[in-house]
């Protein structure tokens, strides 16, 4: 079978690997990769949101299968439109991908369901936005609506803060239309875990839960990222807490979106905070996510193309959808002062022997180097059967891995480690 994957980050390159182990894969397209991705697939040069386009290329190449791993052709409709040409897309359609593709249809959602949550209140003008601020408790966190590459929250620590987001998001459009609408929440405390989920619009099988870590800084310090690592299992996710999920969150979602008819067939990402009211739904994303893929796939012992197909049929109650035993850990390489400035277009040397356990987030093929690119550039896995030695083994292989002007954070794992012991 031909597959294609919509995408081009590390993201996309765990996929890709995953689904090379399958006997049925005959060749993966990845539209529209990196350089790193050329290694495993071929690339071809057409964008994301390019759906006209995209279904050509499926169309004339005689595709069997589509992966759409990021959100915004999910929620502009691409797994709706292959559908129509026939081709299976595992990604939900449209209307189902509206969980995350507006924060406030997400918790207008999760209120009708009785989906526990963070209270909330929303807003589409500014002054009455911002004079509930008066009245708020502190920290508050100020989401835009729409989609915003991650970037669309704040966490306000008082007034000001909170009347500037308001201001960047609603009057000076520094989210364009995401950013028209907001949801200002209370500020929720406790450990997060993220969990992804298989779906085929009836049926939810999670998958092993993680632990992101979002800071570019070790301790948690310094700005927000696309994150800068990942662990799994999440040592938060507790059997207790897993069943409480899959009563009151995980069921209730599926249910939900069925009984509204937008059936939620792909991977649904659960965001959670265990506060001391029980575990409550930060977000929902319509994809899986990143760096989460990258220490979750290598966990799964199941073949991924079954899986996927599973989901797209309505059939993932009769499939077996198996995890091993151990932990993973991704470390993020970057460039020096990502996520701000940095510099970019630096040969990387990767050996031969890990070469296996690195996903490319950004790069590209230059007279057969491979050229950094992007802010976060490679994600270097490790699996085992315990997490210390996942995440020294994690941290060797980025020792041995060179290119000018790369950081990475030296903490990653810490924090699960500790809540071990």
């Amino acid at each position: 079978m031909k597959i294609l994957v919509i995408g081009g980050g590390g993201r996309e390159h765990a996929i890709i690997k995953k689904l090379l182990l399958s006997d049925r894969v005959e060749k993966i397209y990845a539209a529209p990769g990196n350089g790193g991705i050329a290694r495993d697939a071929e690339c071809v040069p057409l964008k994301v949101n390019d759906i006209d386009g995209l279904v050509s290329f499926a169309k004339e190449n005689g595709i069997g299968f589509v992966v759409i791993a990021p959100e915004d052709p999910l929620v502009r409709g691409a797994a709706d439109a292959l559908g129509k040409a026939g081709i299976p897309a595992f990604g939900p359609s449209a209307e189902a991908a509206m969980l995350e593709g507006s924060k406030l249809f997400a918790k207008a959602f999760m209120k009708r369901h009785n989906i526990p949550t963070a209270a909330y209140e929303s807003f589409d003008d500014p002054g009455a936005a911002t004079e509930y601020l008066r009245g708020a408790s502190y920290p508050a966190v100020i989401k835009a609506d729409g989609l915003a590459l991650g970037k669309g929250v704040v966490i306000a620590k008082d007034f000001d803060e909170a009347a500037e987001a308001i201001r960047s998001m609603m009057v000076d459009g520094a989210f364009g239309d995401s950013g028209r609408r907001v949801a200002i929440e209370e500020f929720l405390t406790g450990p997060e875990v993220s969990v992804l989920s298989f779906c085929d619009g009836e049926t939810v099988v999670p998958m092993i839960s993680s632990m992101d870590h979002k800071r570019a800084g070790d301790g948690d310090t310094g700005l927000n990222t696309g994150g800068m690592g990942t662990v799994a299992p999440n040592p938060y996710y507790t059997d207790e807490v897993a069943r409480e999920c899959m009563e009151k969150i995980f069921l209730p979602t599926v249910r939900g979106m069925k009984e509204e008819g937008r059936p939620f067939t792909g991977c649904l990402y659960f965001g959670l905070m265990i506060t001391e009211d029980g575990p409550k739904v930060i977000e929902y994303n319509c994809r899986f996510g990143d760096p989460e893929t990258q220490v979750v796939l290598p966990l799964l012992e199941s073949d991924l193309l079954t899986v996927m197909e599973a989901a797209v049929n309505g059939k993932l109650a009769d499939t077996e959808v198996k995890f091993r035993r151990g932990a993973a850990c991704c470390v993020i390489m970057a460039h020096k002062g990502y996520p701000g400035k940095y510099e970019s277009g630096f040969e990387i040397t990767i050996p031969e022997d890990i070469i296996g356990d690195v996903y490319v987030a950004g790069g590209k093929r230059v007279d057969g180097k491979l050229i950094s690119g992007g802010g976060r550039v490679l994600g270097v896995t490790a699996t085992a059967d315990t997490l210390a030695d996942a995440v020294s083994g994690a941290y060797r292989k980025v020792e041995a891995i060179t290119f000018p002007g790369s950081f990475c954070r030296r903490d990653i794992g810490k924090r699960a480690l500790e809540a071990n012991k």
